[in-house]
């Protein structure tokens, strides 16, 4: 594997000589390699050729340098050993980058078959700890190391193979289908820092020094910490989608404030200056942490920063391979509770108005500091992009104006929850990237650490995390005015969500009575004596039919492929309040607030869960249901055939399939040949009711003749859609 370009200092390490201790700030010497690990490419200009060798050799580094991260494993088993309860284990993250490629490029077109599907499925979703996420360790029947590396390098040629192949036009911008790659290089530079956490939560005895991994070796005394005076200044966030560089759809929009002038600590809170907490009892005063806060601190039983160890006598901290003493003078590494408790702790020591800052107070530190985006060809003047070592350093090394570490080192957290700029919109083949976080639950941290790459590595980089996790990731503190209340920013009020929230759970119009409810109905009048003891709703969108069926089923499950939608029927299963904006005409809106209980189905909350998943690719957990509704979603679905020629397996002897659809085949979402009727067929017409029989035919027999139910979705105050969706029952019998 190539070393990227590293210090004298880190070169000292690697061939076994001393590094010098210090105490002035590093000025690094002529005598550095330049190998640097490739920046974010630019999107835009004239020369696609040029264009394509960037993309390629930023795609291959990557993977290469992704792959070089698990070479610190110290054996097999420690892919299948989970570093922290809550995660899976690494074997996931290291499949999971290589089949986001695939799934996305499927979207987009680039690719047209799967490589492996169950690899694809099963890698495919779980990376963060989402409440409908399964993790328990009884559904994963995890492959080998060898076969995900084989996996990999499938992947790794294939898509070599589409970038030296396939048309490009430039710019690449959101609609083009090379987005598509650029997305899952940047989506794999995410999970290079977020594995390399992973991996330092690990057990010691599973780790192992790698030369391509040193960290740094520099420490001495914790520097004073001063306020620096930072003046009033107007801020403006946000970029065009015309922007040269990949970004994340949070990124995008418009934002600007007024900012009034306060300080900010100079230096990022060193260990040495955040020992001083601990040893007043910090961790002890429950009065210095909020709610959410004190209950992460007792359930984690937490005494001292997480990567913090001690003998009893001295203090130790855990890198991402070995355990070294105490660098009092490098920046402290906590979640967000701990930073928020520490700056109660010295607000109340010393009378100031001390917190953590803004995402916009941050904004100013970056422009006050002057710093520019990092250069192509040359080192970062900063702890980042793996320019310097493979850990935090002194906060004294990197000055930016009068400031230190405004960008790199560690992460800083800020008071901001994550929250869209106007003008946001999802991206369409990754829609559950940001909108999960709108939930006043992630705050944004800013500034990159030592191993942020790529787009991390951008000024305009909008990253949150669960204000309980951890990251490479610390915090400086400001002294300011309180900062104004963000609204609440839920992502139920994207317009295409809030149609199928009114769909689901709003009025009924010209007296169509509710659509999912009225399945659920026809459902279960059909199931007669039949066992009743699980259900699955395929294609549940907002999940009204789920709650409904839950009436009659001991569980269902409501599995719908947009994170979205099952986000906000878990949001209304585990709160029993939705609230979502309808458009009325042009720029007015009105607003609409439903309760389950006022809909009769908090009875039924707790019988329910939503999951996220690809009705064409189940993973095998998804079986031994006694129902399965599957509520117009054939005619929506790329390959619907692949679905029902093995739907029966999903089904106990005797189950049944209710299948509802206006077919409506649209080669926008179902490529022509993938049509399973609607079209004609040795010179007859072809119905998909005639395809239903001729795919379902060996496993099922039709009970009862197939019958029409209307349905209305609102648009608008005076525009809505009037559909008729036909309903087949089918019982699953023996092979025919």
């Amino acid at each position: 594997m190539q070393l990227f370009w590293r210090s004298t200092f880190q070169s000292n390490l690697i061939h076994g000589r001393p590094s010098p201790k210090r105490s002035a700030p590093l000025t690094h010497n002529e005598n550095m390699s330049l190998s640097l690990f490739s920046r974010t490419p630019a999107l835009d200009g004239n020369d696609a050729d040029a264009s394509r060798a960037r993309i390629l050799a930023h795609f291959h580094q990557t993977f290469d340098r992704y792959e070089q991260l698990f070479d610190v494993l110290a054996c097999d088993e420690a892919y299948f050993k989970k570093p922290i309860a809550l995660r899976h284990p690494l074997i996931f993250y290291f499949g999971h980058t290589a089949t986001f490629f695939i799934n996305k490029l499927l979207l987009v077109g680039l690719v047209t078959e799967r490589i492996n599907p169950r690899f694809e499925s099963m890698f495919a979703i779980g990376v963060d700890e989402m409440s409908w996420d399964d993790l328990n360790d009884a559904n994963y029947d995890w492959p080998t190391v060898a076969e995900v590396k084989a996996y990999r390098d499938q992947v790794r040629a294939a898509v070599d193979q589409i970038i030296r192949t396939k048309s490009l036009a430039l710019p690449i911008d959101w609609n083009n289908p090379w987005w598509a790659i650029v997305m899952g290089i940047e989506h794999e530079r995410i999970h290079l820092e977020t594995s390399s956490v992973l991996i330092r939560q690990h057990q010691l005895d599973y780790v192992k020094p790698h030369p391509a991994w040193a960290p740094c070796r520099l420490s001495g005394a914790a520097p004073e910490n001063a306020l620096v005076d930072i003046p009033a200044g107007e801020v403006r966030l946000g970029k065009p989608l015309s922007d040269a560089h990949y970004g994340w759809d949070n990124e995008y929009g418009q934002h600007q404030s007024a900012i009034p002038a306060f300080q900010a600590s100079r230096h990022l809170v060193s260990n040495g200056e955040f020992l001083n907490f601990v040893e007043a009892g910090g961790y002890d005063d429950d009065s210095l942490w909020q709610a959410e806060g004190l209950a992460w601190k007792t359930y984690a039983k937490a005494s001292h920063p997480s990567f913090w160890l001690t003998d009893g006598t001295n203090w130790r901290l855990r890198l991402m391979t070995e355990v070294v003493d105490m660098p009092w003078d490098w920046p402290v590494e906590t979640n967000y509770h701990e930073a928020k408790a520490f700056c109660a702790w010295k607000a109340r020591s010393t009378g100031e108005a001390i917190r953590l800052p803004s995402e916009d107070e941050w904004v100013r530190l970056l422009a006050v500091a002057g710093l520019d985006e990092i250069a192509d060809d040359q080192p970062a003047a900063a702890n980042i992009h793996l320019d310097h070592w493979a850990s935090s350093c002194p906060v004294n090394t990197f000055a930016h104006g009068p400031l230190f570490d405004v960008v790199g080192n560690v992460w800083q957290w800020t008071e901001t929850p994550i929250y869209p700029f106007a003008g946001f919109v999802v991206h369409p083949i990754y829609d559950d990237f940001t909108t999960p976080t709108f939930d006043q639950r992630h705050n944004l941290f800013k500034g990159g650490s030592w191993i942020s790459c790529g787009n991390e590595a951008r000024h305009s980089a909008r990253y949150a995390f669960r204000r309980h996790f951890f990251q490479h990731a610390g915090f400086r503190y400001v002294v300011g005015q309180p900062l104004a209340t963000q609204a609440a920013s839920n992502y139920e009020t994207d317009r295409l969500l809030s149609e199928y929230a009114e769909f689901h759970y709003g009025d009924e119009y010209f007296g169509v009575p509710n659509f999912p409810r009225a399945l659920a109905e026809l459902a279960i009048n059909a199931m007669g004596e039949r066992p009743a003891r699980s259900a699955l709703d395929l294609g549940c969108a907002t999940g009204r039919a789920t709650f409904e069926l839950a009436h009659h089923f001991d569980h269902v499950t409501g599995l719908d492929f947009s994170a979205r939608f099952i986000g906000l029927g878990s949001q209304f299963a585990e709160q029993g309040t939705l609230r979502y904006t309808l458009t009325d005409e042009g720029e007015l809106v009105s607003y609409r607030e439903r309760r389950l209980a006022d809909l009769g189905l908090a009875s039924v909350n707790h019988k329910v869960e939503f999951i996220q998943g690809d009705a064409c690719n189940l993973k095998p957990i998804h079986t031994g249901y006694d129902l399965i509704l599957a509520a117009n979603l054939i005619d929506r679905l790329h390959s619907p055939r692949q679905l029902l020629e093995n739907i029966h397996t999903r089904l106990n002897p005797g189950g049944l399939l209710m299948i509802t659809s206006p077919y409506t085949w649209l080669a926008e979402h179902t490529a022509r040949e993938e049509w399973i009727g609607g079209f004609k067929k040795n010179g007859e017409n072809f119905t998909t009711l005639d395809g239903l029989k001729e795919i379902l035919g060996k496993h099922f027999r039709l009970i009862g003749e197939p019958r029409s139910v209307p349905f209305v979705i609102r648009e608008t105050r005076r525009k809505f859609q009037h559909s008729l969706s036909e309903v087949t029952v089918w019982e699953r019998v023996g092979d025919r």
